[in-house]
């Protein structure tokens, strides 16, 4: 299951999180996007328990856009332990993504 959050939650969900964090900036107009939402649905539902699936409208959470210095979408942020320690730009495949969360599950 993915959530959706605004800019002060973000800060909770991955503090109260033992899991990996994958927080997927993105917006309603755009194609790559809309591309990857399936995706990540099915990775929630296989990673379930090792890793965390977190959504934020970049139109919609300026703050949090400015904070991580987003400067396109889709941009995906990884964390684990609270920490930033990848960052995914643009549309990238199933198997990409499964390359790159192995490394810190």
């Amino acid at each position: 299951m993915i959530k959706e959050v605004v800019n002060n939650k973000l800060e909770e969900v991955m503090k109260d999180s033992k899991n990996v964090v994958l927080v997927d900036f993105w917006a309603t107009w755009c194609e790559p996007c809309k591309m990857i939402s399936p995706i990540l649905d099915e990775l929630s539902e296989e990673l379930e328990g090792k890793v965390e699936f977190v959504k934020v409208n970049a139109d919609q959470n300026k703050e949090l856009v400015s904070k991580y210095q987003i400067s396109g979408i889709p941009t995906m942020l990884i964390f684990k332990r609270g920490e930033l320690v990848d960052t995914l730009n643009g549309f990238n495949p199933k198997v990409k993504l499964l390359q790159v969360l192995n490394k810190y599950i």
